[in-house]
Formats: C-alpha cells, structure tokens, sequence
C-alpha cells in the first residue's frame, strides 16, 4: 500500500479486492502448473534410474539445479538473504530439495511410480496440517472436511490398489511426506517475504556443498549406464521438478495461501497415473478414473472456502 492508497481509504478498497481476486486467480495457476511439474517427477525419476544410481541421481539432480539457480541469482545481482531468513531456507532445503527426492528416489526401487503417486497423495493434507502448526493458520471447517475427504480418497485408492499390504518402499514414502510437507511449509512462508524463484535457488546453493559430496562418493560405486530416457529423466527432475516447478510453486502458495495450494496437489496423484500409462507403460486400474472424479470434488471445495484465519 503507498501514499496515495492511505490518502484515500474508499478507493482502496475497491482496488485492493479486484487486486487480491486477481492475484488469487493467478495464484492458483501458479501452483496449478506446479503440480503438473511435479506429477512428472516421479515417471523421469524411474527414467533417470535406467542410467544412474538412487544417490548419484539425486546428487547430479540437485547439482544441476543448483547451477541454474546459481546462474539466475548470479544474473540478476540477488544479495544473499538476510540472516533470519536462513534458518528457514536451511528446512526447504533438507525438505524439499534433498530428503523428498532421495527419499523417493529409494522408494521407487521396489515400488512402481503409481503406488508411490498415489501414498505421496497424502502430502496435501500433511502440508495444511505442517502448516496451521507452524503459521497458526486456522483453516475453516469447511476446508479440513473437504481436505480429510480427498485424503480418505487417496488412502482407500492406495489399499485398493496394494491388495490392503504395504510395500518395504511405503517407509520411505511416509518419511519422504513429513520432510516435504515441512519444507513447503517453510518455503510458503518465506515465499511472502522474497521472491519464490529467491527461495528456491538459495536453497540449492545451501544444498551445493552436500551435493557434490555425494556425487564424488556415489558416481564411482553406483554404475552409469547412459540412455536417452536416463539423460532425459536427469535434466527434467533438475530443470522441471526442482527449479522450475518449484518456483511457480512457491510463487502460487505465497498468493494463495500454504493450505489452500496444498490441496491442488490432490490433483497429483492422477496426473502421474497419466505420465506413467503413458510414458512408462505401466497399468492404470479401473479405479482411477472414480478417484479422479472424487478428488477434483475435493479440490474444488476445498479452493471454495476462502482463505484461512489467522491469530490476532
């Protein structure tokens, strides 16, 4: 708000709506296009272990991401965050950019990208509830019926399609929802204080250090076998999951709010069902296509009920 908008209260206010109905609008295309970036990740994961190891992957993902974020802050001449910003980048980055991706990574070695999908299909409302903790949030009743739904959704999806047994991977899938739905806690809420694109890349640099570690460790135990599929995997968890889909990520969640752009992700789930019929061949079952429907039900009353409340 500037002189102008203090000097006259009635104005502002009416600008001030059609400005926050827009900047809604375009928050939810934002993390829309975040999830569609996301729901490839776990397909290019399984493509990239044609060619590399589970922590070489991961090592050379972040690697490369890093170096773009780099070159980006490099570029656009971004001082280094303040001080107490940097305890906040610290959880994004061993949320978001290591834990989850080693984590699933691990996981897809025994289980298929649909079964993870879908397990990970929990991190919506594992996200809202990271974040009431965290931000004090106080989303209305409406919103945790409608959250808890697409979450009974996802989980009768998941034993439905696992036979009622949990696989060894589902271990690391539920570690890999914790770390995440922290990180994207803390990365919504530092996305309102800098630009989301600056809190993506600066934790990448933070991840840099641990990274080419692990690279030099992992690349001469693991084997690398080059495929078109690998490379292709690599460069899109690097560029598309991690720098690129995070960033309209953060930026969406910033102006619409952690628990309300979390549910989109319910959307996530079906969407990598999609990727992996299509891309990897795998079978999609009956079932989808009804989940499909109750899920997007869910989002929808869930974008319905208006921000959350916060404490005085």
């Amino acid at each position: 708000m500037n002189i102008e908008d203090s000097a006259t209260p009635e104005t502002t206010i009416a600008v001030g709506s059609s400005t926050a109905g827009t900047a809604n609008r375009g928050g939810v295309v934002l993390a829309g296009l975040g999830v569609v970036a996301f729901s490839l990740t776990f397909p290019s994961t399984a493509w990239g272990l044609e060619s590399f190891g589970p922590w070489s992957l991961v090592a050379l993902r972040t690697l490369l991401a890093a170096a773009i974020a780099g070159g980006v802050l490099l570029a656009g001449r971004v001082p280094v965050p303040d001080r107490r910003h940097r305890a906040g980048l610290v959880v994004v980055a061993a949320g978001v950019v290591v834990g989850f991706p080693l984590l699933t990574t691990l996981a897809l070695q025994t289980s298929t990208t649909s079964h993870a999908a879908v397990v990970v299909g929990l991190l919506p409302l594992t996200t809202a509830v990271f974040s009431s903790l965290r931000t004090g949030a106080r989303p209305p009743r409406a919103f945790w019926i409608a959250a808890l739904a697409g979450a009974a959704v996802v989980i009768a999806f998941t034993v439905q399609e696992s036979g009622g047994a949990l696989s060894g991977g589902d271990v690391y899938l539920f570690g890999a929802l914790l770390v995440c739905a922290a990180g994207y806690t803390e990365g919504g809420r530092l996305a309102g204080i800098m630009p989301g694109w600056q809190v993506v890349g600066w934790a990448l640099i933070l991840s840099l250090p641990l990274a080419v570690a692990g690279a030099a460790v992992a690349l001469p135990l693991e084997p690398v076998r080059l495929t078109a599929h690998g490379v292709i995997g690599l460069v899109w968890v690097a560029a598309g999951s991690t720098f690129i889909g995070l960033y309209v990520w953060y930026r969406g969640m910033a102006e619409i709010g952690v628990p309300r752009a979390s549910q989109l992700q319910l959307a996530q789930p079906l969407l990598t069902l999609v990727w992996s019929f299509l891309l990897l061949g795998e079978e999609v079952s009956t079932a989808a296509p009804v989940a499909a429907i109750a899920v997007l039900v869910c989002i929808a009353a869930t974008q319905r009920t208006g921000r959350a409340r916060r404490p005085e």
